[in-house]
């Protein structure tokens, strides 16, 4: 703790000390108040500034230190100078003593709280920031609960100062004047429960709990709003307790969890089981990265002490089968498919439904089965998990000349008899960047366009360079700051025909050509297969959500608690956003289903404190909380350890010593603190070697703790220890260690 801090805490001990040892406490009493009321009054006659100054900063004393006896202050307030004298300096002095003992708990303790306890009061910080006012004001109309402790607790959360004390200073209002008012007859009153009765606390406790209630209220009053128009045709009884539009991540386990609770359940699915991630996306992309990973290996096999076969394109393609790759791909679909089966839900007690989902109004669903037939089914609730397609872009000529996207391409080069000789790939986020590398491992003339000056534009500069130095290093032709223009089916005619890149004089591309521009200058490439890789769109339409007036804008709209404008449909997984990873449709999924079947009783908000994600190119890049270009952005403070992993002695192992791809751990704490705010992993199996971070995020513990935790010898999790040294290096205690230095030569005589 700082010095300033502790100089703080010493003041405040020592007053509080002075206080009880002068035994200050027997003037604060009822008893002693009346015994002097005389005397003040004449002192008052004749000194009304004076006492007024007086009284003002002992009240502000005795608030801010959080003493004993405001109550009989403030009757005080009122004996000796009246009503309106008595009400203007406590409602003053009380409101700057709270806000000075709010900014003191702030001082001295918020870090400290919010650096132990941080990712756990990410929601009442939320919470403050949203309602903090109205459950302040609320809390101050309510005498029962002790002010000091309402003013230490907002010390530790977020809640603006200014928005603190106007809303002390109103909120206390009315029961200062209260006590004030007793005040004035301060002869009558035996005690304080004569100023504090019960019918007075009972009155107030209801006063304080009427702005909770009206926002209530209002809540309700919005919704009936809502639901409105549908009132007609709202069901007096339900087929089921919820239905799931949509089967990959997000339906799943949305639709896992409500049979695991024995609601009943409908899952409806137009196509594949398992959605995106284990048809078109994170399994056969997965399967492609292992199969061109080996390849390579192959080709740099000396680096292992072994000769290196599949030295050239030509060598590499008449050596493998592309066909046995892609059939391979489709082999490991298949070997993981019956976990999303329809056999499997179905075993578990949901009802599976092969068709197309309509909403009709909020608690009917229309299904246009794949059979031909038409069922419709009322519900309680209703969750959207269609996830997202990808995002084709509106380039002249490229739906004459035909193109695959992340989603197509599986099936589409499975009919090949080789890998595509000149693939263009559109697009340098992290899907289009693995497939770049994959098919360039495997033999073809990868050219990656980006319109951004780099790929991987969201990650730091460096790892940006990093992705883009080991994708040129594999053979892929990379051009950032090249816009697309149009494609063409063939090279325009002309007498003198323009140089294609990519093709020999005089031929002719199978596929076709990319015009695309760069510092004002034209570009054409010639390409066999042309891969849209330049995002994903949610899937939206088709599913009744304009008809019901549900916004969407790029997604479904949604609440923190994932709730529509209807508060029985919710959304999760891609097209709810903000993230489309399978593992946050997934942790999306469980709110919304949980919030669904139980939201009566209580519903829980979406946590997105610690969200990780991985782009699977090797070496991997792996990122939790913020990086560097994030804090920039936000204007956040922070430090950077960074723990280079060429020195990491299971690296160099696996590696050899002069591998460019064993990467670095970079983690950004709080300044001179272990909290940990990102961490950016760059190396092999970095997706699995950030689960250590991420645990540690999500329940608040420091680079100290990790420091602290055995790591087995050699593994590449060191890497993770080693980091955490790095920066408990950087902050040692020199001072300290300089009297450790005198005490060990003392010790030496």
């Amino acid at each position: 703790m700082k010095a300033s801090k502790l100089l703080v805490l010493a003041l405040i001990a020592l007053a509080i000390a002075a206080f009880v040892a002068l035994d200050l406490g027997r003037f604060l009493s009822l008893e002693a108040l009346r015994g002097s009321q005389s005397t003040l009054a004449a002192q008052y006659a004749t000194h009304p500034w004076e006492l007024r100054a007086a009284f003002f900063a002992v009240y502000l004393a005795v608030t801010s230190l959080s003493l004993p006896g405001a109550a009989l202050l403030t009757l005080a307030g009122g004996g000796v100078f009246g009503f309106g004298w008595g009400l203007l300096l406590v409602s003053f002095a009380s409101s700057l003593g709270a806000t000075v003992s709010f900014l003191a708990a702030r001082f001295v303790l918020r870090d400290v709280v919010q650096a132990r306890f941080g990712t756990r009061l990410n929601d009442i910080n939320q919470g403050v920031a949203r309602d903090g006012a109205l459950y302040l004001f609320s809390l101050r109309l309510i005498p029962v609960v002790p002010f000091f402790v309402i003013n230490l607790a907002m010390g530790l959360t977020t809640m603006r100062t200014r928005t603190f004390y106007w809303v002390s200073q109103l909120g206390m209002l009315a029961g200062t004047a209260v006590y004030v008012n007793a005040g004035t007859r301060l002869a009558e009153l035996q005690s304080l429960q004569d100023v504090a009765s019960p019918q007075l606390l009972g009155a107030f406790v209801l006063l304080g709990v009427f702005p909770l209630l009206a926002k209530a209220l209002m809540s309700f009053i919005q919704q009936r709003k809502v639901y409105a128009r549908w009132n007609a045709v709202r069901p007096k009884t339900f087929d089921r307790n919820l239905i799931v539009i949509g089967g990959g991540a997000g339906g799943l386990v949305s639709a896992y969890i409500a049979a695991a609770v024995k609601a009943k359940v409908t899952l409806v699915e137009a196509h594949k089981m398992g959605g995106d991630c284990l048809n078109y996306g994170c399994v056969p992309s997965k399967a492609l990265i292992k199969s061109a990973k080996l390849a390579h290996q192959m080709q740099h096999a000396e680096r292992y002490g072994l000769h290196s076969t599949l030295r050239t394109s030509d060598e590499r393609q008449s050596l493998f089968s592309f066909k046995a790759v892609m059939q391979r791909i489709h082999d490991v679909i298949a070997a993981i498919e019956p976990h999303d089966s329809v056999e499997r839900y179905t075993g578990l007690g949901v009802e599976v439904l092969q068709g197309y989902a309509k909403i009709i109004n909020p608690w009917t669903v229309e299904i246009a089965l794949n059979d031909g037939g038409t069922q419709t089914l009322t519900t309680r609730s209703i969750v959207i998990a269609t996830g997202a397609r990808p995002f084709v872009p509106p380039l002249p000529g490229l739906e004459e000349v035909g193109y695959v996207t992340s989603d197509t391409l599986w099936d589409e080069f499975a009919k090949l008899d080789e890998v595509p000789k000149r693939l263009v790939v559109l697009g340098g986020g992290p899907i289009g960047c693995e497939l770049a590398q994959s098919f360039a491992r495997l033999g073809s003339a990868v050219t990656q366009v980006e319109m951004a000056p780099r790929i991987m534009a969201r990650e730091d500069m460096e790892v940006s360079e990093l992705a883009a130095a080991s994708l040129r290093a594999d053979g892929v032709d990379l051009l950032t700051s090249h816009k697309a223009l149009r494609v063409e089916k063939h090279p325009r005619p002309s007498a003198q025909p323009e140089p294609v890149e990519g093709m020999a004089q005089g031929s002719v591309p199978t596929g076709g050509v990319l015009i695309v521009e760069h510092a004002g200058v034209e570009k054409r490439i010639a390409f066999d297969q042309l891969l849209c890789a330049v995002g994903r769109t949610a899937r939206l339409s088709g599913y009744g959500l304009e008809e019901l007036g549900i916004p969407t804008h790029k997604t479904v709209q949604t609440n923190e608690y994932l709730q529509t404008i209807y508060p029985n449909i919710f959304a999760a997984g891609d097209v709810a956003g903000p993230y489309q990873f399978t593992h946050t449709a997934a942790h999306q999924a469980w709110y919304a289903a949980v919030n669904a079947l139980f939201g009566d009783f209580k519903k829980f908000k979406a946590d997105y404190s610690v969200i990780p994600w991985a782009t699977f190119i090797d070496p991997e890049v792996a990122r939790v909380g913020l990086n560097e270009q994030d804090a920039q952005e936000q204007g956040l403070a922070y430090e950077v350890t960074k723990y280079s992993i060429d020195d990491l002695d299971r690296a160099i192992c696996d590696e050899g010593p002069d591998s460019e791809t064993h990467g670095f751990v970079k983690v950004l704490t709080v300044p001179g603190k272990d909290k940990i705010l990102g961490v950016t992993i760059v190396g092999t199996h970095a997706g699995d070697l950030l689960a250590e971070y991420v645990l540690a995020m999500k329940h608040g513990l420091g680079l100290n703790e990790i420091l602290g935790t055995i790591h087995t010898y050699p593994t590449l999790a060191e890497a993770n220890k080693y980091a955490a040294g790095e920066w408990k290096l950087a902050h040692q205690p020199h001072k300290l260690l300089e009297w450790v230095r005198k005490f060990h030569d003392w010790k030496r005589g």
